[in-house]
This record gives C-alpha cells, structure tokens and sequence, in this order.
C-alpha cells in the first residue's frame, strides 16, 4: 500500500532527474563547440624566469615573478609521477578525464564526514582549471572544467597531460611547478629527490600554504605521511619503503636561504639582469632567457672572499661599536619565535644575527634565527670584551636582548663579530679580451646594492700617477731621468683660490732622485713636476688613451695626484693597457645569451690586444712603464706582494688626502685586478690607512689563488727599447751604498733616448746629462 503513495514522488524525481541529464546534456552540446583552443597547452609557453651563469655554467643569479624550471615528462622521477598520482589521481591512467568511481567515493566520503568535503578532481580537471577557468565554485564552471577535461583527453597523451600538470601547478613561495619547488624547498632538482622529500612535494598541490615545510613543518609531515600510506596501499612502494620514508629526516632550505646560489656573484647578476632589461624590456622576466657571463666561479669565490676577509680585518683593528640594538625578550622564548624577533636583522654569509640570553665576562649565550642556543667563550669574547664590562654605557654593553653578530672560525668555535661600515669594490679583467673574471661591487649585496666598481666615482690618487708617468715618456723623459723631490708652493694667483702647498705622504723630502726611484716611492712632489713640466692640458688629453673622461680629470697640477674622478672599472681598463703591451680594451661581462629552448640570442666578439684598431700607446712605453711598476711591488709601497713570490707582479698604489679612498691596481700579462676600500659617505679610513695597509691586501687575496699553479709570464723587450747601464748615486737608490758612491745599473731607455756617451761641447758630463729633465 505505502508504494502506491511512493510512486508518484519518485516518478516525479526521476522524470527532473533525466530532465536536468537532458538539460546538461543540451548545454554540454551548446557549450562543446565553443571551448577554447587548446593552443596553450599545445604549445605551452610557461613565464620562465631569467637566470643567470658563470662562464662554467653555475647558477649565480634568477628574476621572475615566478620560480620555473621547466621540465619534460621523462626527467620526472617515477617515484616522484607515483607520489602524484597517490595523491591526486590514483585513477589517471585509466579514466578519460573525469574518474566516475572517484566522485561517488568522494560523494559518500562527504555524507558520512557531514560536511566535511572531499574533492574528485583529476588531473585533467586541474590542468584545465589552471590554464582557462577560474576557482569559482560554479556550476557552470564545473560543467566547462569536465568538458574540457574530455576535449583534453581526447587531444593529448596521458604523459603530455602529466608534464603540463607538473610543470604549470602552483605549489607555494612563488614555485610553480615541481621542478621549481624541488630548488625551493630542498635545493636540489628533481633527479636527486629522496622518496621522503617526493611525498612532501606531491603533498602540496592540495593546500600550498597549509603544506609549506618550511612554514609548517608539522602538517607537512602529516601529509607527507597520507601520501605515502596511498603508495603503499596502491603497491608503488613496499612497507619497507614506507617506513624508511616515514622515518627520515626532512631538512628544507630556510626562507633567509632560499637563494643563496653556489656562488656569490650579485653584483654581476643584477648587472645582467639591468643589461638585459634595456634589451628586452617586455620578456625580460617571462621567457627564459638564459645568460651566461664570463666570470670565471674560481676567481669569483676568491675576489668574494678576498674583499670580506679584507674588510672584516680592517674593521676588527678599529673595535667593537656595540650591539646591533636591543629587543625586549619575554621570560621564556619559544624556539620558532626568535625568527621573528631577528627579523630585520638579515644574516650576511657566515656574520649571523644572533640574540643574547645571557651575558658575562666569562661567557655569552645567544639563539640563532633558527632557535640554535650557542655559548660563546675564551678567544670568541676578546674583539668585544669592554662591551662585556658592566660598567660600559647601556647601549654599548653586550646584555639580555642585545643583538649581536657571531661567527665561527676553522675549528668551529663562535666569535662575536659585526658588520663592517667601510665598503669595497674588486674587480678583476683579462687583460687580452677585456672579459671580467670576477666582480666584487661590495661587503655585502643584500645590505648595500650600490655597485662600488661601475657607480663609485671616487679620486683615484697615487695609483693615477702612471699615467702621468706614461705622458712624460712620449715628452722626451726617461726612468733615469733626475727629478727633485723638494717642496713646491703655488700662489693662490696661480690657484685662483688659496696657497697650494702639498706635502709627501711621509711628509719627507728626499732631494734629487731618478723617475723610476719617484713612482716606486710614489713621490708627490716629483709627479707634481713631471705634470707641470709636461703641461696639465696635454696630460688631460693624453689619459684618453686609457679611456679615462677627459671632464672627469681637470688640467690643474692636482691630477698629478689623482685628484680627478674615477670607477674601479675604469681603473681595470686603463692598467690593461700597460699590461697587454699598450691596447686599450673594453670589458664586458655577457659571453651569450640563449633562449629557453638553447637557442642562441647573442653572442659576445671582444677585439682582442693585439689588433692594430686598439693600439693606443706605443708598445715601448707601456714595455717601460711595466718595468717600474713591477719595482713598485718589489722594493717600493706595494712590497708586500713579494709574498706571492713571483716576479711577473706590476701595479701601483693609491692614498688620497686624508686617507679617504685606499686603491690598488695591479696585474700580470694576462691579468689586471683592482681594489677599492673607503666609505660611502666619503670620511678618513684612520691615520696611515693607505692604499698598501686597506686595499693591496684584498688584491693579493685574490692573486695569491687564481695564480696558484700558473707560470710566470716574462715580458719580451719590444723593438726600439735598449737597456743601457747607468750610473747612480747611493741616495738615489735602494740599495744600501755610501752616500755619493756610484753604481752601475741596467736601466730602459727609447733608442732615440739613450744618453750620449761622450762629453758635450756644453762640457756636461754623460752623468750629468742624464740627470737633467728633457728641454
């Protein structure tokens, strides 16, 4: 009886049901035509980001709005496909884009949890979602996913919709795609993921955000766990497998870390990317472009390392300043918090931040960002030991909640440390081609972006001199030539402005003295004299050759002394000159530029020393100037070089007034590095801190690597240079010989140059002769 009342509820919902399957099917029929072209995805081009080489091809740089890196279906680790498939589509391989068993599983799933909602999406579905429809939760969308899914399917292999589907999902912290989120989360591709470290990631699809191992560690783990129970349940692992992996220990790379490459290369990196901007502004982020420079990672790592350890030992000879600041720490401080109170204090390298718990004279106890409690004692407390005193001012003293730097030495014990104020630029060329080897534009890029190589227009000094030096040779001047190192006084009518009187750096006079005697001692007064002798104007004209601006060195007799304008970048290039025998070079730092796919886009054709087009001083000149440059590093203010024990070194140094800027130019044949040290807003850098104590330390640094194991490169006399003995007077020389006593030594002349050998008829003797400045 009860189904005679039944009957007609039931035909009534049955005939809407097959009216709504009418219905969609009517709309599904409409709709079908006129779904979009699958050309993005036939022809998927993802915004891959720029990333930037060394000449070697390591990864020294990426910009992009998004982290790609795209790859194809066969460089996917199976385990990684099964992961996720377990988690996403246990189905994938054998539905047609929409798994009918996986919707009434997931519809009963959602009455029994009351609620509760479980999805049944596929792959397909996902794949269609992501490149043409919303996330609206629509009916109408749903529709257009499902017959998309069934368009896809029926245009596109299984592995093609699979390698779409890995490369385009979002999977949190900018990554999209598991290839990009593999680099992110773990830094390593794809090729080297652990089963473990496949689980996680296969994990993320379904909440990026809620899954993130980095943020949340602990739901992470849980997911990580449901995806590995589904592989086992679906047979792609053994319970072996699955407990190793359950076991193991996930470790992520930190979001302070996230890209820190295998080489610290910035400032060449931004270099790049600003290059390639100007070319290509509207794909410069977009389409993959990939760059490769020429620096070289070895000398990278050590002009790196050169310029940081220069400068924290400058700095530790100047003191400990105090605490970073100070935080208001609470009585009990939770591991994962210390991330957020050391949060505007970024780690540099190996200088951590780090927040005292305990402080005395005997020991400091400080958490890392990472929670880490470290214990500092003995040694690791003397650099800062009066901010230890409890009778130092609060805000230098080291106590609960000062923010300081610690860092470990070789034997892995803690120091306290700080970040240095003064800055540096290191920059190193070839000397043949002009291609940049390595590129230092500070301490620190993500404290100071401002490139100190190519943006710091600073006096050069003393290290400006051979230049001066180089014009005096084509003016009929000789290495042997006798110059006065005596006072000079300029009247403010010559000036225009006031008296003029320059001062040695010594404050030192030490009377007549052979050219080459004067730049290895870097004399002033004798530079101010070759200068005035020569003519400022024509010394100004004469520095073009090397590629100096001619506005930035006014003709006054100051640039005797540097006083003009100049990078160290240009400093490479001018000191190139005298190193490749006298051809001026342009540096350059893109070798090629490829697109996504490989193909070429650009490719660098340097003009190499040696193309008559380049010559720019004769080769004599630049033969001799090398000469007495390599004295400077022998027995002269760059001495210290003589640590490298070689005889191929030539450069010069450089102080200016008050010791503002510290400079070092130097090479070998094929080699020229320069070092800058001084600070941003110009100030001294400390009694006696000149070029030798600051900056020649940070070059050798580097040469003392990159010229380990390479053969001396002796220089070949060029045709028209004669080497002459001369006669020189003790004062005149290095070498220890009673005052006035004459020694005989080799000296270089110009063949036209060489000094008579008999008497004059002005009754001078050859000696005498030779002593005279030309005219």
């Amino acid at each position: 009886m009860w189904l005679r009342f039944l009957a007609f509820p039931l035909a009534l919902l049955a005939g809407m049901a097959a009216i709504g399957v009418l219905g969609i099917g009517l709309v599904a029929a409409l709709a079908y035509p006129n779904l979009p072209s699958l050309e993005a995805l036939t022809e998927y081009q993802p915004k891959i980001p720029l990333r930037i080489y060394t000449a070697e091809g390591v990864m020294i740089g990426e910009f992009g709005e998004e982290r790609r890196s795209l790859v194809s279906i066969d460089e996917v680790p199976q385990q990684l496909k099964n992961a996720i498939i377990a988690a996403e589509d246990e189905r994938f391989y054998q539905h047609t884009g929409i798994d009918y068993l996986g919707v009434l599983r997931a519809t009963y799933a959602n009455l029994a949890a009351r609620g509760r909602r479980q999805g049944a999406s596929t792959i397909t579905m996902q794949v269609a979602r992501n490149f043409f429809l919303s996330s609206e939760k629509t009916l109408t969308r749903k529709l257009y996913e499902a017959l998309l899914s069934f368009k896809i399917e029926h245009n596109l292999s299984k592995d093609q919709i699979l390698e779409l589907y890995v490369n385009q999902i979002y999977l949190g912290q900018r990554a999209y795609g598991f290839g990009a989120a593999a680099q992110t989360y773990f830094g390593k591709p794809l090729a080297q993921l652990t089963l473990a470290e496949s689980a996680i990631l296969a994990g993320l699809p379904k909440a990026p955000s809620t899954y993130n191992p980095t943020a949340n560690p602990k739901r992470a783990k849980q997911r990580q766990q449901y995806v590995l129970r589904r592989m086992r349940e679906l047979g792609a692992i053994t319970p072996e497998q699955y407990e190793e992996a359950v076991k193991a220990r996930i470790e992520t790379r930190r979001e302070a870390q996230e890209h820190q490459f295998q080489v610290h290369a910035e400032y060449v990196a931004e270099m790049v990317r600003q290059a390639i901007f100007e070319q290509y502004p509207e794909d410069v982020y977009t389409r993959g472009f990939r760059v490769y420079t020429t620096i070289h990672k070895a000398d990278q790592e050590a002009a790196y390392a050169a310029v940081r350890k220069g400068l924290m030992e400058y700095d530790r000879r100047n003191g400990y300043r105090g605490p970073e600041g100070f935080i208001e720490l609470p009585a009990s401080v939770e591991e994962e918090d210390f991330d957020d109170l050391l949060a505007e204090h970024t780690d540099s390298d190996d200088l951590l931040a780090a927040v005292v718990l305990e402080a005395s004279t005997k020991q400091v106890t400080a958490a890392l960002k990472s929670g880490q409690s470290i214990a500092i004692t003995g040694e690791g407390l003397k650099f800062a030991a009066r901010s230890l005193d409890a009778r130092t001012a609060p805000k230098m003293r080291i106590r609960r909640g000062a923010i300081v730097r610690v860092q470990r030495d070789d034997k892995k014990r803690w120091h306290i440390a700080q970040l240095p104020e003064v800055e540096a630029g290191f920059v190193a060329i070839d000397s043949q081609d002009g291609a940049v080897r390595a590129l230092v534009g500070g301490f620190d890029f993500g404290r100071n972006r401002f490139n100190h190589v190519t943006q710091a227009w600073r006096q050069p000094g003393s290290s400006f001199k051979p230049f001066i030096y180089s014009a005096s040779l084509e003016k009929g001047y000789t290495p042997a030539t006798i110059i006065p190192d005596e006072p000079i006084v300029v009247d403010e009518e010559i000036t225009g402005s006031q008296r003029w009187e320059p001062k040695n750096y010594d404050g030192k006079f030490e009377g007549p003295m052979r050219m080459r005697t004067a730049l290895t001692k870097s004399k002033n007064m004798v530079s101010i004299r070759i200068l005035e002798s020569i003519g400022p104007r024509y010394a100004r004209d004469y520095v073009t050759r090397f590629g100096f601006e001619p506005e930035k060195h006014p003709p006054y007799l100051t640039m005797a002394l540097g006083a003009g304008s100049t990078t160290p970048w240009h400093m490479a290039r001018g000191f190139a000159v005298f190193a490749n025998g006298g051809y001026l070079i342009e540096p350059y730092f893109i070798q090629k530029i490829v697109d996504d796919r490989g193909n070429p886009l650009g490719l660098a054709y340097p003009q190499r020393a040696g193309d008559d087009s380049l010559r720019t001083i004769d080769s004599r000149n630049a033969f001799i100037m090398d000469s007495m440059m390599r004295d400077v590093t022998r027995y002269g203010t760059a001495a210290q070089a003589g640590r490298l024990g070689r005889h191929d070194l030539a450069g010069k140094t450089g102080t200016t007034n008050e010791f503002v800027d510290a400079w070092f130019c130097g090479y070998v044949t094929s080699l020229v590095g320069v070092a800058w040290v001084g600070y941003d807003q110009p100030k001294t850098l400390g009694r006696n801190q000149t070029g030798s104590v600051v900056a020649l330390p940070l070059w050798i640094g580097y040469m003392e690597r990159v010229l380990k194991g390479v053969p001396e490169m002796p220089r070949a006399m060029p045709d028209g240079v004669v080497s002459v003995p001369i006669s020189i007077r003790g004062q005149a020389d290095f070498d220890p010989v009673v005052p006035g006593d004459l020694k005989t030594v080799p000296e270089f002349f110009y063949r036209e140059n060489v000094p008579v050998q008999e008497p004059s008829p002005s009754g001078l003797s050859p000696l005498d002769q030779l002593l005279l400045p030309p005219g």
